[in-house]
């Protein structure tokens, strides 16, 4: 008999996704312990599990996958090849009807005139305190992409509005934005401008901004520089426009409770956890309970319609750039983001996207 954790590793298939499954009756285990509930399975049902994985991964209805796996075993292979055929039609279908609405909206993009502001604009020059500066380098660093297909993400966004420096960065799956005040300028009007710092140069800033005394930022072009005593981290901004990111800020959310950074980091690394659909990443699937307090779901409570999964490594990042003995979570519901704010600073936080669970 193969235990659940080893049908999972053999199969392709995550634990999560074998309960699942069982629960639909579609791959049932051939034991059950009565006190436990630990599943046992029988080592020919690990054929039909690898069979249900590629299923799977093709993205085939679950209707369909019964009645693969019903016929799988049988001597008619009729039923299972038109199955087959029907599915792979509708993804060909799909993608057809997906080339056909992306070469839409490209059409309308280049029709359209870019209404963002430019990155390249005339030289004007800002004074921050370093302290702050850094702060906020050390609040968004973390969230910057990596992905060299979305090089517009590989950076931090310097946005300049008035008196405030706002400073942004996202890889698609988390977001972060922390503030810091100007408290000197020359050469700007106050109108909004927008300049993506490539990373590296970001980190260099960061380095530079270590004092207690102000720095000099100047933008000249698509030139930013940064200048801090006697030494300066200069370079070319990214040649992109950054997403708007005041759309996707999130609004207040239902569920806010106040955690104790250290307690918590310890209950996310050593508290139950999941694997994502593709089996790389680790998922912490949370509750806020009736008294505000952040719980970690066991992984078969399948049950509560307000849980919330996230990768897990993605929340310890953002409560170690938060920066603080406490923070506030805000849940909204299992597929709105995950907000992390400070307690004591409102322009400070972190976004997580929500991954979907399969059960």
């Amino acid at each position: 008999m193969r235990s659940i954790g080893e049908m999972a590793r053999d199969s392709g298939l995550g634990v999560s996704a074998l309960r699942f499954y069982d629960r639909a009756g579609v791959l049932v285990p051939a034991w059950v312990d009565p006190v436990s509930g630990y599943r046992w399975y029988e080592p020919e049902q690990l054929e039909e599990a690898r069979l249900l994985a590629r299923l799977r991964r093709a993205g085939m209805p679950l209707a369909d996958i019964r009645l693969v796996l019903a016929s799988w075993s049988g001597t008619d292979t009729d039923l299972v090849r038109k199955l087959l055929t029907a599915h792979l039609r509708r993804l060909e279908l799909g993608l057809s009807d997906a080339r056909n609405e992306f070469s839409a909206l490209r059409a309308l993009l280049d029709q359209r005139e870019n209404p963002m502001t430019s990155l390249h604009v005339a030289t004007v020059r800002l004074t921050v305190a370093a302290p702050e500066l850094a702060a906020a380098l050390d609040t968004v660093r973390f969230a910057a992409g990596t992905d060299p297909e979305l090089p517009m993400l590989s950076g931090v966004l310097f946005d300049i509005e008035g008196e405030n420096l706002h400073l942004v960065a996202t890889d698609r799956y988390r977001m972060a934005v922390a503030r810091a005040a100007v408290d000197g300028r020359d050469g700007y009007d106050g109108s909004r401008v927008q300049v993506i710092v490539p990373t590296p140069l970001a980190d260099a800033m960061r380095a530079l901004a270590h004092g207690e005394g102000p720095v000099r930022l100047s933008l000249d072009g698509d030139r930013v520089t940064l200048e801090a005593g006697d030494r300066q981290a200069a370079g070319q901004c990214l040649d992109h426009d950054f997403p708007d990111y005041r759309r996707l800020l999130p609004q207040a959310g239902d569920h806010r409770a106040l955690v104790e950074v250290a307690d918590f980091r310890e209950a996310l690394e050593t508290g139950p956890v999941r694997r994502d659909e593709t089996g790389t990443h680790d998922l912490s699937v949370l509750r806020v309970t009736d008294d505000g307090t952040v719980v970690l779901c066991p992984d078969g409570d399948a049950d509560d319609p307000d849980r919330v999964a996230v990768n897990r490594e993605f929340l310890l990042d953002a409560l170690a750039a938060g920066a603080r003995d406490r923070l506030i979570l805000e849940l909204t519901a299992p597929t709105a983001p995950i907000a992390i704010r400070r307690p004591d600073d409102e322009s400070g936080f972190s976004i997580l996207m929500p991954v979907r669970l399969e059960d």
